[in-house]
């Protein structure tokens, strides 16, 4: 949700520093989900941007855009939305900690950092962006410092998040790590 709403944001050419203007933003948007598959599009009113929003220009104005107390505000207002309706699996970098801090299992996904410049790096390769592997690393330090060290609901593990190192697991070795702690059984 916050890609998206970077993603409008630099769209729209605001200056984050424009409080008024990035709130009018924010309050305007229309953030939908869709099953495609097995795959969740995110969409931008009727624009699916699930793409867009992987570009890396939106990593950083996503993190800086989340920095700001009053995207903050109406994004968490959104996220408990979404959540009220129903059982729900939310992923994000303060879903734990204040999102849902009720939530009855709390995951907390880590890697090693050079684990996740090879992935970030074979993402944007497969997607076709030109960007240098060195690149991918300076931006993901960046965002990390970013995100661990803003005021408003910096990213932290939440006191009662299992911690699971995704350093040597693919995507459906964690999952299946998950589903298994939490007990789901069935297909």
């Amino acid at each position: 949700m916050y890609r998206a709403v970077g993603l409008a944001i630099w769209r729209a050419g605001i200056d984050l520093s424009n409080e008024k203007e990035v709130e009018k933003v924010c309050k305007n948007l229309n953030i939908g989900f869709m099953h495609r598959g097995e795959e969740i599009r995110i969409y931008l009113g009727s624009e699916d941007v699930t793409e867009a929003i992987r570009e890396p220009v939106i990593d950083l104005v996503a993190s800086n855009a989340s920095a700001l107390p009053i995207v903050r505000k109406i994004m968490v207002g959104l996220q408990r939305d979404f959540g009220s309706e129903g059982k729900l699996v939310a992923e994000g970098r303060d879903m734990g900690t204040v999102v849902f801090p009720k939530a009855r299992h709390k995951f907390y996904l880590d890697a090693l950092l050079e684990a996740r410049v090879d992935r970030r790096f074979l993402e944007r390769q497969k997607n076709g962006v030109p960007i240098s592997r060195e690149k991918v690393r300076e931006d993901l330090i960046k965002r990390d410092h970013q995100d661990m060290n803003r005021s408003v609901s910096p990213l932290r593990p939440a006191e009662d998040a299992e911690i699971v190192d995704t350093t040597d697991l693919n995507p459906q070795q964690v999952v299946e790590y998950m589903v298994k702690k939490i007990g789901i059984t069935g297909g």
